[in-house]
């Protein structure tokens, strides 16, 4: 009967536990799941208005070149999905391309050698064809991109890290503390006598004492996710950025048109004079063909229908009274375990209640959460020497995230990376230094494994013949240093 009903007070503390762990759980993987199916339609519904519209307003011009802005999406998709794509560098490549597209068809009567139009490429900067909108606008995409990715990507932790943590194994101490306070009250007749507030408040602290343990990080963890959505509401509003981006990459072709005569003789001075074309292959000049006419803006009601059928502010309002509610999650699970009418009686209810021995009031004090607190726990042995290894990762996870977090907020790219690239953490105590420590979550639907290191170099912008060049540079200065230390 013993072993019976040891047996059930483990299954009953499981159940209650991972039924507060499953709610919180079903919260950020809902949530991860509407703003990442908000984000792919976002970027979905610009590619198809911009694709639209320049058509309308191009024609045949634009779908000559389409695939110069198929190559844009392409990109920002992979970035927002994958990662592994630097946004700037993409944004300065996309306006290059352009560029050369634009004076090839502003100069139809020249003929163009491909040495040629890299040095146009690298007066981009002094003559700034386009106006002012390349530069906003790469600042405008890349702080909303890494504000909107590492947002989804925080939800995603959130919900992994609440997965792996919700397992709980009670260990037999505190198997033998749960059999002790929900079913030995039954040897004394007393079986409709819950056990007291305090009692239950004093095992749960002790069975879960390495889950308190989260709490800090855990608090910092939800404070950086409330810092980024203020940044996705306001500056870094992805949806404000990408609705109108056909209008201001039609405002750029548009000043590149209007100031094509001083750029071309600037680049003609700089670049030297280009070779006109026979006269039988002379094509009609851009001030001549369709291209010259304006871009026409969608009216509101023309616009697409909003992405996956809401609004970023709206999503983000949701959020963050969520997000709100999860602080303090850990530190007050103990107590909404025994809140639970299964598995302790009410708080009021302080005579009448089992104590451990008969029905009587509590007389210890309640201990506090977490592991260093349980030395003196009065109802469970807890082995305060030996931390749980899936809690410190999980901690460690959520250290990294948050640092992600606030370089997000700060408006810096974001590197993510995979556990595959890491070391295995294996070292004594709490574990390593935290760069370096492996976090066991997965980037579920968001980072693929496996960049290769030609992959990380390019986005992080290094030549791609620089890796071993600086390896061989370390090992001669480490072979030196060797040598003076000897």
């Amino acid at each position: 009967m013993e072993e019976k009903y040891s047996l059930q007070s483990k299954d009953d503390f499981k159940n209650v536990v991972s039924e507060q762990c499953n709610n919180l759980q079903a919260v950020f993987a809902s949530r991860y799941k509407k703003f990442d199916e908000f984000f792919k339609e976002l970027l979905e519904n610009a590619e198809k208005s911009l694709n639209d519209m320049f058509v309308k307003t191009y024609g045949h011009l634009y779908m000559q070149n389409s695939e110069l802005f198929k190559d844009l999406f392409v990109e920002l998709k992979r970035y927002y999905v994958v990662g592994n794509v630097n946004l700037e560098e993409m944004l300065n490549d996309f306006w290059a391309r352009l560029l050369e597209r634009m004076f090839r068809l502003v100069n139809s009567q020249y003929h163009f050698t491909d040495e040629y139009l890299e040095c146009v490429s690298k007066y981009t900067e002094q003559l700034k064809p386009f106006g002012d909108v390349p530069r906003k606008l790469k600042l405008q995409v890349t702080r909303a991109f890494v504000a909107a990715r590492t947002f989804a990507q925080g939800l995603a932790v959130a919900r992994d890290v609440v997965s792996k943590v919700s397992v709980v194994n009670p260990t037999a101490q505190c198997t033998h503390a749960l059999l002790k306070m929900i079913y030995c009250s039954h040897c004394q007749g007393l079986v409709t006598v819950k056990p007291c507030y305090n009692y239950c408040s004093n095992i749960m602290r002790g069975c879960l004492a390495n889950q308190g343990d989260l709490d800090f990080e855990w608090n910092n963890f939800i404070d950086a996710m409330l810092m980024v959505a203020e940044r996705l509401e306001g500056p870094f509003n992805i949806e404000s950025v990408m609705d109108p981006i056909d209008v201001k990459i039609s405002d750029a072709i548009m000043n590149m048109q209007d100031n094509s005569v001083q750029v071309s003789q600037k680049v003609f001075q700089g670049c030297g004079p280009p070779k006109p074309l026979p006269a039988g292959r002379i094509s009609r000049s851009i001030s001549e063909g369709a291209f010259s006419a304006r871009f026409r803006p969608y009216h509101p009601e023309e616009r697409p229908t909003t992405a996956a059928g809401t609004s970023l502010d709206r999503l983000v309002t949701d959020v963050k009274e969520k997000l709100k509610q999860a602080k303090k999650f850990w530190s007050s699970l103990p107590s909404n375990v025994c809140n639970d009418e299964r598995m302790a009686a009410g708080n009021g209810n302080e005579d009448d209640c089992w104590n451990g021995k008969g029905k009587s009031r509590y007389l210890f004090a309640v201990t506090g959460n977490g592991l260093a607190n349980q030395g003196n726990n009065p109802e469970v042995q807890v082995d305060t020497s030996k931390p749980d290894t899936v809690v410190l990762r999980q901690i460690m996870a959520l250290r990294v995230m948050t640092s992600k977090m606030k370089n997000a907020y700060n408006g810096n790219d974001v590197d993510f990376f995979d556990i595959s690239d890491e070391n295995s953490g294996e070292g004594s105590g709490s574990g390593c230094e935290y760069q370096q420590c492996p976090s066991e979550f997965e980037y579920n639907a968001t980072d693929h494994a496996g960049k290769s290191a030609n992959d990380k170099a390019d986005s992080a912008g290094a030549c791609p013949g620089a890796q071993p060049y600086l390896l061989t540079v370390f090992c001669i200065l480490f072979l030196v240093m060797q040598r003076e230390w000897r």
